[in-house]
């Protein structure tokens, strides 16, 4: 199954557009990694041509808060292009587990702190401000080690069942139910008779 790990920085805020649906945000750049092909990317808006058909050929999207923002931003692009609706394509959003599993949701900052051991490089409103001053290097940095990170702690997670996040000075666990994370594979079974 072809994983795409990605993150989505937008040109705007939710004050900019007077809405708190993500789908009415602009994006400005989109990162992944593509595990078929161990690499990573970054599309502009004008590079969504050659974006689609990646995704198209996924089996899975690893996020971070995907489910309720990059999804249904980057969707609305998608059906603008005729393309169809990505929100047929398995997701796994990590922070929607992370709540699932503990209780809460929590920045993806505390997560990289207290499981990798380090710290996001900026935040999604720098990556604005950068936009509209026309830094799109800053923001292509800052979306690719967001997309680092989250395929580090999906990989973490997978590996050893629980994250770990810092909240003030402690350092807590959260054990991480993954069983229904990637689809098992059909055992074909011969018959001895």
């Amino acid at each position: 199954m072809r994983k795409i790990v990605f993150d989505i920085e937008t040109k705007n805020v939710f004050q900019d557009v007077g809405s708190d649906n993500p789908a009415d945000l602009d994006i400005s750049l989109l990162c992944i990694y593509d595990y078929e092909t161990n690499t990573y990317d970054s599309f502009l808006q004008e590079d969504f041509d050659r974006l689609w058909p990646l995704l198209e050929k996924a089996g899975m999207f690893i996020t971070y808060n995907g489910d309720h923002f990059d999804i249904p931003l980057l969707n609305k692009y998608y059906k603008k292009a005729g393309r169809g609706d990505l929100t047929k394509i398995r997701s796994l959003d990590i922070l929607k587990e992370i709540k699932n599993c503990y209780g809460r949701r929590m920045k993806l900052d505390q997560v990289a702190e207290g499981t990798l051991g380090i710290n996001k490089s900026s935040n999604g409103l720098d990556a604005v401000v950068w936009w509209r001053n026309g830094e799109i290097e800053k923001i292509r940095k800052y979306c690719l080690d967001d997309v680092r990170i989250t395929k580090d702690i999906y990989e973490y997670a997978q590996k050893h069942k629980k994250l770990m996040f810092k909240e003030g000075p402690f350092t807590k666990e959260i054990k991480m139910d993954i069983k229904h994370w990637e689809p098992v594979a059909e055992v074909k079974t011969q018959s001895l008779f």
